[in-house]
């Protein structure tokens, strides 16, 4: 047993296990609503229906339920993810301006994470009004 030498074993690409890695549409839903509230100009995501429900939602004490996903889908397919939102912009800020920024955000985010982005596809839903002074 003296003549025995303790050998550390490396591990190298080549001795790695095989498999496959798949990033769920949630996820992308998630770095896509993180990115697109990154820009400015963007007020909030989502169409009035589901803008409502969260208000509600709000109301009740329940304000972080379905907030993370709000206003996106995604679907992601072969390392490549299509992205659907749906923005409110704030009143004053050009439209063509404010998506551009947001396709721009979250490309970079759902690429950041190993993804292609093949499309970033916006729908601009509402413009948010300053509320007057009080």
């Amino acid at each position: 047993m003296a003549d025995e030498a303790t050998q550390e074993l490396s591990v190298t690409p080549a001795a790695m296990a095989g498999g496959t890695t798949h990033v769920s549409d949630e996820v992308v839903e998630k770095i896509a609503v993180a990115a697109a509230k990154s820009v400015p100009g963007v007020a909030e995501l989502g169409g009035d229906v589901a803008r409502f429900f969260n208000a509600v939602l709000d109301r009740v004490g329940l304000d972080q339920v379905g907030d993370a996903r709000r206003g996106c889908s995604a679907h992601v397919s072969n390392g490549a993810a299509v992205v659907n939102l749906v923005l409110v912009i704030a009143a004053g800020h050009p439209v063509p301006q404010v998506t551009d920024a947001v396709r721009v955000a979250v490309t970079a985010a759902v690429e950041a994470y190993g993804l292609r982005a093949d499309e970033i596809n916006i729908r601009v839903d509402d413009v948010a009004m300053e509320a007057p002074p009080a």
